[in-house]
């Protein structure tokens, strides 16, 4: 019993130190850097919910050509929007706050001109995307997968 202690708390003496450790901060070239590469070139592919529907939408795409930082935290998002019958390109301005690790893209808002305006906060991480939306007296939530375009 007593060697079985000494061997608890020698194994727990040497796992914890490894627990704690942080790593190294990124610094802010590097950060935005990899926030260009994971947005630039992607289509995000998903679904999204409204709060006067049931059910899910039919897929939608947004297809992002480049993310390019403007001024601080607002960047320019190259995009191609489609709603309905329209399919354009727009540059769309957000604002990028960031949770640790994670981008969050902030608009608040925001007039599209032809299609509204719009409120949003979508987290990114990884390949997936979440969120809340809401425009035109509407809104839900939207998900899906960040997908690198070919």
């Amino acid at each position: 019993m007593k060697s079985s202690i000494i061997a608890s708390a020698l194994l727990t003496a040497l796992l914890l130190p490894g627990c704690g450790r942080k790593k190294p901060p990124e610094s802010l070239q590097d950060r935005d850097q990899r926030f260009q590469a994971m947005m630039s070139g992607v289509t995000l592919v998903g679904k999204s919910v409204m709060w006067n529907r049931e059910g899910l939408s039919g897929e939608e795409r947004y297809v992002i050509s480049k993310v390019s930082r403007l001024t601080g935290d607002t960047w320019v998002f190259q995009a191609r929007l489609d709603f309905g019958s329209h399919n354009f390109p727009v540059p769309v301005p957000v604002h990028i706050l960031w949770a640790g690790d994670t981008p969050i893209i902030t608009l608040t808002n925001l007039t599209i001109p032809g299609l509204g305006t719009y409120t949003a906060r979508v987290l990114l991480y990884g390949d997936q995307y979440a969120g809340t939306w809401s425009g035109h007296g509407t809104g839900g939530q939207l998900f899906g997968r960040i997908v690198r375009n070919h």
